[in-house]
């Protein structure tokens, strides 16, 4: 599964992209211009300055520095949400649905992707959540090729994202995309299956292992780290969730504070 879903997600990505220049063309005349900015501390917009100039201006120990700012402050201050309400649900699904449930009225085949399909499409949900939840549903019998349908439809679409896209690219480029998505995921989906079967490997048998790979100490290390570079982001969620929101100050009591007095006319300034 590792292997499979960064590449499936670069087949589907290319199918969708493919698939709108065929069946959707001069769609995609715009020029994008690239940003070129420093990413380091924007110290040059990357156009009045060249390349190999711009190589000095920043030692490999800055550079390696916002790289580590950027992804333990900016990249998972984004995911840290996400992951943890992707750990709550799965902990929710281990605990609560009964081991066979999936395994008897689901498990594999075409039905079990449509269905996972149709769970995942308008379902608001990013990649780092959706891992542990395809986890918890391989788990209870889901298949992996229906669980990997999960995973590429559930972050590439919902109802916002469609929404957007229908508004910025219409509504036959939204169709196109939203079919490429599908029928790539199924497809995709029952190639991982047949392989499982192949090599006679249960999907459900291997979750956990991971655990008897990785040292315990790294594991408890890489649990302290993830709790660390978690709590402030987390903090800020909550606190801009249930901040109140500021009020505008009535016009009346706004007015009542102005001066009445006129301008004078020797100083020709207002009133402070």
């Amino acid at each position: 599964m590792t292997v499979a879903r960064p590449v499936v997600a670069f087949a589907t990505a290319a199918a969708a992209g493919i698939a709108e220049n065929l069946f959707n063309p001069g769609s995609g005349n715009g020029q994008i211009i690239p940003d070129l900015t420093c990413p380091v501390d924007g110290c040059c917009d990357g156009v009045n300055c060249s390349p190999e100039a711009h190589r000095h201006h920043h030692t490999f120990m800055e550079k390696l520095q916002a790289g580590f700012r950027f992804a333990v402050s900016d990249l998972w201050g984004d995911l840290a949400g996400w992951f943890l309400v992707g750990l709550l649900l799965a902990g929710a699904i281990t605990v609560l649905i009964p081991d066979d449930a999936f395994s008897k009225y689901l498990g594999a085949g075409l039905p079990a992707m449509l269905l996972m399909l149709a769970v995942g499409i308008p379902l608001y949900i990013c990649a780092t959540a959706s891992t542990p939840i395809a986890a918890a549903l391989i788990l209870k019998g889901v298949s992996p090729g229906a669980a990997l349908v999960f995973l590429l439809a559930g972050p590439a679409t919902n109802i916002a994202s469609l929404t957007v896209l229908v508004g910025v690219l219409g509504k036959r480029a939204t169709a196109i995309y939203l079919t490429a998505i599908a029928v790539s995921a199924v497809f995709f989906g029952l190639i991982v299956d047949q392989i499982y079967a192949a090599m006679g490997v249960s999907a459900r048998a291997m979750i956990g292992q991971a655990s008897e790979i990785i040292p315990s100490w790294a594991g408890l290390a890489g649990t302290l780290i993830i709790l660390v570079i978690s709590i402030r982001p987390l903090f800020r969620r909550i606190q801009v969730r249930f901040k109140p929101a500021k009020k505008d100050l009535p016009v009346v009591q706004i007015q009542d504070r102005i001066d009445p007095t006129p301008v004078s006319e020797s100083s020709g300034c207002g009133p402070t």
